[in-house]
């Protein structure tokens, strides 16, 4: 059975890579690619892809709301996380919030084959030094867990964490409100209400916090 597949990476030169690699593959169609986490969003809804793989830091829309939407939508589509960061927060982030994979960018082709079908097969693939955070994690008693993972970046609904990831990537209010098709005055109103949430009071503060919570990347 054909796996149609959707990648999602705003480096072009990683996106044609994967596609011309994974197209030789007889059992794989890749149906379309995203430069960001939006994009992935509405070609995701359009296309219906079976498997979608994810870069984690994408400018716009970060990977992990972008499979939260793409999940809410169509929760049988199966994520599989591709990135360079092999941190932590990433890693909890995008299993915690449904990926069924999560393997690093410096991986071998074949590593890359062996997760797309576990994956399609209903299992969860991890990079052997992903497995290793994983039971890190798990290994932790429940009340450290919650301990370390910031209560504040939950506090904020998934419209306020797209707000400030595009404010913390630069973006003016008019500029915002342009891309999520919002009035200014909302989004105003949204900068206002995620500084009291957080009590976080300058533009700085909110990147400095959006980059430690993994919603931005200083490398994008």
């Amino acid at each position: 059975m054909t796996i149609r597949i959707l990648i999602a990476d705003d480096h072009k030169i990683v996106c044609d890579g994967l596609k011309a690699l994974l197209e030789k593959q007889p059992e794989m169609e890749i149906v379309a690619q995203a430069a960001n986490g939006r994009e992935a969003v509405k070609l995701a809804d359009v296309h219906r892809p079976d498997m979608v793989i994810m870069d984690v830091a994408m400018p716009d829309l970060n990977g992990l709301e972008a499979m939260r939407q793409i999940l809410s939508a169509r929760p049988k589509t199966k994520v599989l996380a591709l990135s360079m960061h092999a941190d932590r927060r990433y890693v909890t982030g995008m299993l915690s919030a449904g990926a069924s994979g999560y393997i690093l960018k410096h991986c071998a082709f074949e590593e890359l084959i062996q997760a797309i079908h576990t994956v399609r097969s209903n299992q969860v693939y991890l990079s052997p030094a992903i497995a290793g955070i994983v039971v890190q994690e798990l290994a932790q008693p429940k009340g450290a867990r919650t301990r370390s993972s910031s209560p504040n970046i939950q506090a904020l609904t998934s419209r306020e964490r797209e707000v400030l990831q595009l404010i913390s990537e630069g973006h003016s209010a008019r500029e915002i409100a342009g891309r999520l098709h919002l009035s200014v005055k909302t989004i105003e109103t949204h900068r206002r209400q995620i500084m009291e949430k957080l009590a976080i009071h300058s533009v700085a503060d909110l990147t400095k916090f959006a980059i430690r919570e993994g919603l931005t990347s200083l490398e994008k």
